[in-house]
């Protein structure tokens, strides 16, 4: 199968089972999804969900935020992955914007000069909360990436790089949610059945399905 005609049919698999594409985040602006994104990072979405209400109650702009402190932050945000350094960079982020003009600008270099903010956190927060063409790549959509042949996973950016040229600019915004979504929900990271998957068992390149197998009963040896 063509590269483009392996494209054209995730493409249409995906539209199928994911016609729209909630946002996993609550938020409800720019800054709170910042905020949401930034906390995300190894923790779970369902996780984030649970402890921003509290957050947002007292701090949902950045001006609340920077008047909150480190401490108080890190009490809110106590159950997060890395809280201690999630809390302070939210502060410092919070300063920064501030000085800024106390909005977020939807621009990459302003974005990822905050503090705790990369690239992946920059492009979901152009993407999501201003509609501007990006393909944020989390784990999820690395590995799928990887299995479909559609990069050779040897790094994120290049990943971003790949799937950037494989899917028209007008459907990144929509491919990297239902990628996510996709990989969630038929393509974990372990003990995947290649055979069943609705996209693997046709798109995924015989070495990389090798490859995963071999490490999957490599695993389970060293049990």
């Amino acid at each position: 199968m063509r590269r483009q005609e392996k494209v054209e049919r995730i493409g249409t698999l995906l539209d199928e089972l994911y016609p729209t594409q909630p946002i996993p985040l609550d938020h409800t602006d720019p800054y709170t999804l910042l905020v949401a994104v930034a906390l995300s990072a190894q923790t779970t979405d369902k996780k984030v969900n649970q402890v921003t209400p509290a957050l947002f109650a007292v701090a949902d702009t950045p001006e609340k935020m920077a008047a909150l402190g480190p401490d108080r932050i890190l009490e809110l945000i106590r159950e997060i992955g890395l809280a201690p350094t999630k809390a302070r960079n939210l502060w410092t982020a919070a300063g920064q914007i501030i000085e800024a003009g106390g909005e977020i600008i939807p621009d990459y270099a302003f974005l990822e000069s905050l503090a705790g903010v990369g690239h992946k956190t920059a492009s979901v927060v152009m993407s999501q909360a201003f509609g501007i063409p990006a393909f944020a790549v989390d784990t999820h959509i690395h590995r799928l990436a990887r299995r479909w042949g559609l990069s050779d996973g040897s790094s994120v950016e290049r990943t971003e790089a790949d799937l950037k040229k494989a899917f028209p600019e007008d459907e990144w915004n929509r491919r990297h949610l239902q990628i996510i979504y996709f990989g969630r929900e038929y393509c974990p990271a372990l003990r995947h059945d290649f055979a069943v998957c609705p996209i693997c068992s046709w798109a995924a390149t015989k070495k990389q399905a090798l490859a995963e197998r071999r490490t999957t009963r490599v695993a389970r040896g060293s049990r």
